[in-house]
């Protein structure tokens, strides 16, 4: 049995470029009892911000 595995390179949906800067963030809650952690994903071309989740964290000492 064979599984081909397709490999998606992220486009920006609204120029279409390929090549981005990526950073780590966090985003507090409105009363800052929990805070969620954050891939930030800037596109070189246009400067357009895509946010990716990556889960709620309660280490919130900042």
């Amino acid at each position: 049995m064979v599984i081909a595995v397709e490999k998606r390179q992220l486009k920006c949906p609204l120029c279409g470029g390929t090549d981005f800067q990526v950073e780590e963030g966090k985003l507090d809650s409105k009363w800052g009892f929990t805070a969620h952690k954050v891939k930030i994903v800037i596109c070189k071309n246009c400067g357009y911000v895509m946010m990716f989740y990556k889960g709620r964290t309660i280490w919130d000492f900042d």
